[in-house]
């Protein structure tokens, strides 16, 4: 654990990552679209390399032989290889904001307002990457704040930290310190002293043992918990394609593969947290992509049509063209795209007085 002093908030990622670490991670296995883990470089669709060898590493579907896709949210040893491109999560940055529901902040202010004591709150934010979610939600909330960010890669905890924001909405303090841990094996002990839980693109890619142990850990801390952009397994796409239906069920069984949850995983969340005494909020929360997002599309497409012809082989040659035709679409501005989301608040029972 290490306090880290705040610097002027940015989301420009540096040209060199600096870190030994960090270098050696673009290399390694990284989650791309809806965290799918892969090994960089991609190759296009079904392995041959084509339209989609230009795709920043963690947006294509790629695993290394045996690997398990999953964040693996628990014991892991010191050299085991981060999972998330720092380009990937600096690109969808903008699309993640934008998707976020405001529309449940109004009720965990409410609950954030009646904590006991005035001393401000205490933020853990698992699997933070490069920090995304303290940049939109920490100038949301009032009073001075502490973010203890969770991550096992030490570069993107360090451009986390350093890119903190240092205040809230009305102007109180907000600091930081890094831990580098993994949170599978997540305690009510481990959040004494929460006020709050967050999370995005997670529980996608965790299985229902993992997301139990999430949601006991919560509640058994009476923790609320907020846990954004979690993939529905639905996409619509204007102008549409007489494949997007059958590429996105295959991108589903992808997502599902090894016990992992995918798209089902918020309503396992919902019964886990609701099974322990919390009261559960769901809003949609989806990207919603145009021309002016086109670079996040491009790299989007390559990695969903890439995870879905790992699936099903089968569909290459026709996913080869479809990649094709759609990426040129995209380029001309004239590609729409929503890919469906879901955001979860969770408000378990306050524990040592909290009304």
């Amino acid at each position: 654990m290490r306090k880290t002093a705040m610097t002027p908030q940015t989301a420009k990622i540096p040209t060199q990552l600096g870190p030994k670490e960090a270098v050696e991670s673009r290399d390694s296995v990284v989650a791309g679209p809806g965290g799918v883990p892969v090994e960089a470089p991609v190759a296009g669709p079904g392995g041959a390399p084509g339209e989609a060898e230009h795709v920043i590493a963690g947006a294509g579907p790629t695993l290394r032989p045996g690997e398990r896709p999953t964040v693996r949210l628990r014991d892991a040893g010191p050299d085991d290889p981060p999972r998330y491109a720092p380009e990937w999560l600096e690109l969808r940055e903008g699309a993640d904001a934008a998707a976020r529901a405001a529309e449940l902040l109004d009720p965990l202010r409410i609950r954030l307002a009646n904590l006991p004591g005035k001393a401000g709150i205490v933020v853990h934010d698992l699997g933070c990457g490069t920090g995304s979610m303290g940049r939109w939600l920490a100038p949301r909330l009032d009073g001075a704040q502490h973010w203890i960010l969770h991550d096992r890669d030490p570069y993107l905890l360090h451009f986390a930290a350093v890119t903190s924001p240092r205040s809230s909405a009305d102007g109180s303090r907000v600091s930081a310190e890094t831990r580098r841990a993994d949170v599978g094996r997540l305690t009510p002990d481990a959040l004494a002293g929460a006020s709050l839980v967050t999370a995005s693109a997670l529980l996608d890619v965790l299985t229902r043992e993992e997301i139990d142990t999430l949601a006991a850990a919560c509640t058994g801390a009476g923790c609320p918990a907020l846990l954004t952009l979690s993939v529905a397994g639905r996409v619509e796409f204007t102008p549409s394609h007489p494949l997007d239906t059958e590429l996105a069920e295959a991108f589903n069984a992808h997502q599902r593969r090894d016990g992992l949850l995918g798209p089902d995983a918020v309503n396992a969340a919902c019964e886990a947290f609701s099974e322990r005494g919390a009261t559960v909020r769901l809003h949609p929360s989806a990207w919603r992509l145009g021309a002016a997002e086109s670079e996040l599309t491009a790299q989007w497409l390559r990695g969903w049509v890439g995870a879905a012809v790992e699936e099903r082989p089968e569909l290459r040659e026709r996913a080869e063209r479809y990649l094709r035709e759609r990426l040129a679409a995209c380029e001309a501005g004239e590609l729409r795209v929503v890919v469906h989301h879901s955001d979860l608040l969770a408000l378990s029972r306050p524990t040592g007085g909290a009304s």
